[in-house]
């Protein structure tokens, strides 16, 4: 499972050119806290997915993984 978590990560990119360096997703403007926040704010996938249709499913997963790492204390790196 660590080889796919890190497949996901690539996904996220930190630009600071790009929304001031935060967490994107492949070099999009969609943040991972925007993602985050539509989803606790009772947005589905699907919903997420229809009104931005440059994401993908497994854009979902790489949020999730990025998340989990950042709470499980780990530095988040992509290799």
């Amino acid at each position: 499972m660590r080889a796919a978590h890190g497949s996901l990560l690539e996904r996220i990119t930190v630009d600071p050119d790009v929304r001031f360096g935060k967490p994107c997703i492949r070099g999009h403007r969609i943040t991972v806290q925007q993602i985050l926040e539509w989803l606790s704010g009772s947005a589905s996938q699907a919903q997420i997915l229809a009104d931005y249709p440059q994401l993908e499913p497994d854009d979902f997963l790489a949020v999730y993984a990025y998340a989990a790492q950042l709470t499980g204390g780990t530095k988040v790196s992509r290799g």
